[in-house]
This record gives C-alpha cells, structure tokens and sequence, in this order.
C-alpha cells in the first residue's frame, strides 16, 4: 500500500481506533474516522471525522459515499468499532446476543460491503477486520462475544477467498486484554442467574486484573497498521500476551491449553 493511502478506521473516537488513526496520520496516510454522533467527535490532528453507526444501513452508506466524495477512493477499511459483554451463556438474553452481533459481526458486514464497490472498480484494496485472540480461543462467561469474534474469523477468511480476485485482500488483527474503556466498561447480562454468582465473580475479577494490567492500545494499533500497509497475511497477533496465547492454542495439545485458561481465570 502507498504511504498515500486513504484509510477509514471505524470507531475512530478513542481506544484502539483513536491510536491507529494517529499513527496512520503519521505515516502520510489521508484518514477517515467514524463516530455514531458527530458532535462528540474529538479532536485529533489529521483525522476526519465521519458520522456513521455501524448498526444502521443507510447511516453506514452515507458515511461511505461522504468518505468516497471527499477522499476520491477507499483503499485501507479498518472495522475496529465493537462491543464486548460478560455473561453465562444462560444468562444471556437472545436480545443482547443479537445487539452484540449487530455491532461486531453485522457491523462489519454492512461497512464492507459499502467499501467493497469503491474497491473492486479501483481493483485494490485492503480490509483489515480487528478480531480478538478470543476468536480462536473461548473463554468462559464470554461466550457470546467469543461467538461473534469465531463468526468474524470464518467471514474474513471466506471474504478474503472471494475478493482477491479483484485486487483486494481481508486480514484479521487478534490482540489480547487491551487497557480500554471497551474492556473496562464492558456491559453484564441484565439476569444473572445465582448459580453462577461465584464463577462468575472469579472470572469478572481475573478480567478486571487482566485488564488493569493490560499493555495500552499502541501495541495493537501499531499491528493494525503494519496489517494494513504492510505485506499481507491472514492473521496479524500483536506482540506479547497476544502472541503467546496465540501460539500455545496452535500447537500445544487442548488439555493444558484449558487448564491454563482455566487458571488464569481463577477457575482450577
């Protein structure tokens, strides 16, 4: 990709999205961010800001068309903007299962298949989809969020199948715990069930500390960036906790990898 590349970040507004667009800017990229309200929009040097909700179809199509009208072209897509929950998967009700993937999974769809036209008539491009290191590796009361990351996987795997044809290729960024407010303030199932009161209280805490004590967002953005600019390859892992998660899930044997997880939740 040129240093010249025009580049749409989704959920540009802070966290991971805010620090890659930076970078992007300061890499000699022209840089779109999106927010759901165009008046909280923050200020940051070199990225324009574009109201979309990734939720709503004609809001995601407008937003693209603005972006393509100012910008000429789209040639870096980064759906970064999410939602996580914490929850037994019996706790969950199908309502906010179905709200977490209208985001996570629904969401990309909409904006990649609003970028895709610009894309192929341009026969260039490329998609980088931020999924989680918990798109390969479940984790108790986060089964639903895990859910939509797998369902991210095997959409981009399969969409990079298709596109490549026109000049276009999808790649995927797995990073782990990140100091955000997206794990900070994740939102609970609204009925817990007391059963799993204890459990879940174990696995809140152990995340908590995760998070607390994660990396902040520099690590993944710089990752998103190198994924999209960069040579490409299917699955891009940020380097520390990420990287090694990421490693021990594909090659060593499912017993230990549980019983690790298991343990670092506070669960043995």
């Amino acid at each position: 990709m040129s240093v010249s590349s025009v580049v749409v970040v989704t959920g540009a507004s802070s966290g991971i999205g805010r620090v890659a667009a930076e970078i992007f800017v300061a890499r000699g990229c022209r840089v779109f961010g999106t927010v759901r309200d165009l008046r909280k929009a923050p200020v940051v040097p070199g990225v324009e800001f574009v109201e979309m909700d990734v939720r709503e179809e004609e809001s995601v199509q407008a937003g693209i068309d603005a972006i393509i009208e100012q910008g000429l072209r789209i040639d870096v897509l980064v759906n970064n903007a999410g939602m996580m929950m914490l929850g037994a998967v019996e706790e969950t009700a199908t309502a906010e299962a179905a709200a977490l993937f209208d985001t996570n999974v629904f969401g990309v769809l909409r904006v990649t298949r609003a970028v895709l036209p610009s894309m192929r008539k341009q026969h260039r491009g490329r998609i980088v989809n931020v999924s989680s290191l918990f798109g390969v590796m479940p984790a108790p009361y986060m089964g639903m969020y895990a859910a939509a990351k797998h369902a991210l996987e095997g959409l981009s795997e399969s969409l990079d199948h298709e596109v490549r044809q026109f000049g276009v290729r999808v790649t995927l960024v797995q990073p782990a715990f990140t100091r955000t407010n997206l794990d900070i303030n994740a939102p609970r199932a609204k009925a817990p069930i007391a059963d799993y009161d204890r459990e879940r209280g174990l696995v809140e805490r152990a995340v908590a500390d995760s998070v607390n004590n994660a990396p902040p967002p520099q690590g993944v953005a710089n990752t998103i960036v190198e994924a999209a600019l960069g040579p490409w390859r299917m699955r891009c892992t940020p380097p520390g906790e990420a990287s090694v998660l990421a490693k021990l899930r594909r090659f060593m044997p499912a017993g230990p990898v549980d019983a690790s997880l298991r343990k670092k939740l506070g669960l043995a």
